[in-house]
C-alpha cells in the first residue's frame, strides 16, 4: 500500500479540479491517503472526502464530493447551461466578466462591508457546509484532517483538526472579508473568542501539520492557483485577479522553501536523519487551464466550468500518476531548487 498526505489548496469554485483529482486518485486501490490539509474549498473536498471514508469507504467518498459539488452549482439541466457546454472555459469566463450582474457584484462589494446587512445577513455556504457529518469529520478513523483560517487579530494562521472542526471552521477557513463576515470560534489557547477570515492568506493550504513521524514523507499539493502567468495583467479585473492568486501561493511558496532548505541539509550532511523531516513533494495542476480563468470562475459557480474543471483534474491526476505513480515514496517530482533558483 502507497500512504500519501494531500495539500488541498483553496480557490472558490475552482476547487472542481481538486474534486476532479481526488475522484481519480480514488480509482487506485493500492493508494491510501493518511492526511489531508486543506483550505477554503480544499478544506471542504477534504471534509466530503473524510467524511465518505469514514462511512462507506472509496464510494462514499465518491458519492460525497458528488454530493458537495452538486450543492455548489454542478447541477444544471436547463437549456441555457446546455448551450453553454460547446464554449471553452476561457469564453464562459469572458461572458461572466463582461456581464452586467458580475461588474455590479463586484463592485458592491467593494463599497459595502458584509456587515452592512444587519439582521438579514447568511453565510451563503453555510448551508452547504451544514449537510457534513462532523461524527464522521472528527471521527479518529479515516484520514487526519487540518482546516486553516486566518485570525483576523494577530494575522497568525490557525489550524482546526479533530473535535475543533465544525461548520464553523470550515466557514472561516473559506471566509473572503470582502463577502462575508468574519466567523468567531472560541480560541483555548487565546482564551478568548476570535474572529477569523480565509486560511489562504496564512496557508494555502499549511504543510506543517503533515510533518508528523507517524505520517508518510509523501506531499501530493493539488494547486488550483496558476504560480507564473505570462501576460501582465492591465485590466482592473486582470489586476485583482493577480494579486488575488500572488497573495494565496505566497504561504505555499515560503513552507516549500523552507522544505527545499531543509531537505539541502540533509542530503549535505549537516543535519543528522531523524532530526527533520524528509519531505518528498509532488504537484497535480493544470496552470493552463487556469491561466484561462480569473476571479469571475472563482466566485460565480458555473455548471459547464465546474464539469470541465472536474475532468482537467482527473486527466491531471491520472497524467500525474502515469508519470509518477512509481517515484511515491521515493523521491520528489517537484524540482524545488530549480523553482526558488
Amino acid at each position: 500500500m502507497i500512504r500519501i498526505n494531500l495539500a488541498l489548496q483553496g480557490g472558490g469554485a475552482h476547487g472542481a479540479f481538486t474534486w476532479g483529482v481526488l475522484d481519480r486518485l480514488l480509482d487506485e486501490d493500492d493508494i491510501e491517503v493518511a492526511a489531508i490539509t486543506g483550505t477554503s474549498a480544499g478544506a471542504l473536498n477534504g471534509a466530503a472526502f473524510k467524511s465518505g471514508m469514514v462511512r462507506a469507504g472509496r464510494e462514499g467518498a465518491r458519492a460525497n464530493l458528488d454530493a458537495l459539488w452538486a450543492r455548489m452549482g454542478a447541477v444544471d439541466d436547463t437549456n441555457l447551461t446546455n448551450w453553454m457546454r460547446a464554449f471553452e472555459p476561457s469564453h464562459i469566463a469572458q461572458s461572466i466578466e463582461n456581464s452586467l450582474p458580475f461588474a455590479v457584484g463586484d463592485a458592491w462589494s467593494r463599497l459595502v462591508s458584509p456587515y452592512a446587512y444587519g439582521p438579514f445577513y447568511r453565510n451563503p455556504l453555510e448551508p452547504v457546509v451544514e449537510r457534513f457529518d462532523f461524527d464522521e469529520i472528527c471521527a479518529a478513523e479515516g484520514p487526519r484532517l487540518y482546516v486553516c483560517a486566518t485570525c483576523v487579530r494577530s494575522g497568525k494562521i490557525r489550524v482546526f483538526t479533530g473535535d475543533e472542526l465544525s461548520t464553523e471552521a470550515i466557514l472561516a477557513s473559506a471566509c473572503l472579508p470582502t463577502l462575508f463576515q468574519a466567523v468567531e470560534i472560541f480560541d483555548p489557547k487565546s482564551g478568548r473568542t476570535e474572529a477569523y477570515w480565509d486560511g489562504g492568506y496564512t496557508g494555502n493550504p499549511a504543510l506543517y501539520p503533515l510533518f508528523n513521524s507517524d505520517l508518510p514523507e509523501d506531499v501530493v499539493i493539488v494547486n488550483i492557483n496558476p504560480l507564473e502567468r505570462e501576460e501582465i495583467p492591465k485590466t482592473p479585473q486582470q489586476i485583482q485577479n493577480r494579486i488575488n492568486e500572488i497573495g494565496f501561493n505566497s504561504s505555499l511558496f515560503r513552507e516549500l522553501r523552507a522544505i527545499s532548505f531543509v531537505q539541502r541539509l540533509l542530503e549535505d550532511g549537516k543535519l543528522k536523519a531523524g532530526e527533520m523531516s524528509r519531505v518528498l513533494v509532488h504537484m497535480i495542476a493544470d496552470d493552463a487551464l487556469m491561466n484561462d480563468l480569473s476571479v469571475a470562475t472563482k466566485t460565480v459557480p458555473n455548471p459547464v466550468v465546474l464539469h470541465k474543471l472536474k475532468e482537467a483534474g482527473r486527466n491531471a491526476a491520472d497524467q500525474f500518476l502515469t508519470d509518477h505513480k512509481a517515484d511515491l515514496g521515493a523521491r520528489s517530482t517537484v524540482n524545488l531548487p530549480e523553482m526558488f533558483g
